[in-house]
């Protein structure tokens, strides 16, 4: 049997399939994020990460690691210091380490050309056209970038709450959902218990629900900062669609990333995409991680013919893995 791997390793997670030839996915295993490398506790958190979703894989086949006809890595922050320390983890005979955004588009489409607009922890929009051109915008991080992604959320409710309480802001449903959410005494010093050890972005970031619900109940500030994320979604795209294609040209725009599980957020964001000609909003067809299984096919030779037969063996089987 020929085995393939694809790996999406994201600001929250980091998850691991392994396929046969024929595209059904036989394992999945999931372990914790891994988006940086820096200094010795990066590198043991990312190695911590990759190695864990491969063996909890491994664990639901039960078999030792095999080495892959090919595989494909896609990292949140792209492959700069990870390429190395992921060759060492897993024997493969091709092995591709990207960014997590290339693998997001990549499942999203089948791997047909379009654009696709990732919202997690962060955000970026990425493109392909027909003649294989790629292209990007946003992606800078929490410091200087990342609008619309579930941290950038919430930092501005945080925001909004601190406005409330020092007088100079609207009275918000999101400052009590805050306190409540955390223990928090107040929204100061909620601010600070932000800045420790115990509240890295992820699980910060992890509270963007709690926008989207005040904004369903009809809270105007949440409401502004929902519109306001969608606002910056779809300009990335329109960015990105200015680099690649003509104007006018029809192009499959998808989403990507927990931010899109609002639903005002969601509608709002397609609206905006779609006020340009030739664009259209689409589900996407599959997940990060079967997109980097995807790539770790077409790396392996897959033609057209029988990416058609893997994308529905991927289909069919996604709603049947074991984690």
């Amino acid at each position: 049997m020929k085995w393939f791997l694809g790996v999406d390793g994201g600001q929250s997670g980091t998850t691991a399939l392994i396929a046969d030839e024929s595209g059904c996915v036989l394992a999945e295993g999931r372990a914790g994020p891994c988006n940086h490398v820096d200094g010795a506790e990066g590198r043991e958190r990312f190695i911590t990460a990759v190695r864990g979703s491969l063996e909890g894989a491994l664990r639901t086949l039960g078999t030792p690691a095999p080495r892959f006809s090919a595989a494909c890595f896609g990292f949140s922050g792209g492959p700069a210091g990870k390429d190395a320390l992921t060759r060492e983890l897993v024997q493969a005979e091709t092995c591709c380490i990207t960014h997590d955004a290339e693998i997001a588009l990549m499942g999203a489409t089948a791997g047909e050309p379009g654009v696709i607009a990732i919202a997690g922890t962060g955000s970026i929009a990425f493109g392909r056209n027909a003649a294989g051109k790629t292209a990007r915008a946003g992606g800078w991080g929490y410091l200087f970038g990342d609008e619309g992604g579930a941290f950038d959320l919430v930092r501005q409710a945080l925001r909004a709450s601190l406005r409330q309480e020092e007088g100079w802001g609207p009275k918000t449903a999101l400052r009590e959902a805050l306190l409540a959410a955390t223990g928090a005494r107040d929204a100061n010093a909620l601010l600070h218990l932000f800045y420790t050890a115990a509240y890295p972005r992820a699980r910060a970031a992890a509270f963007a629900n709690l926008v989207d619900g005040a904004a369903r109940s009809g809270d105007a500030v949440a409401r502004d900062i929902i519109n306001g994320a969608a606002q910056c979604l779809a300009t990335l795209v329109a960015v990105v669609r200015r680099q690649l294609l003509p104007a006018g040209e029809a192009v499959r725009v998808s989403y990507a990333g927990g931010v899109f599980g609002s639903n005002l957020l969601l509608e709002r964001y397609r609206m905006l995409v779609e006020l340009e000609e030739g664009a259209t909003v689409a589900a996407p067809l599959h997940g990060p991680a079967e997109g980097a299984l995807l790539e770790a096919y077409r790396l392996a030779g897959m033609n057209p013919k029988e990416r058609e037969a893997i994308c529905s063996n991927l289909s069919r089987t996604s709603s049947t893995r074991i984690a």
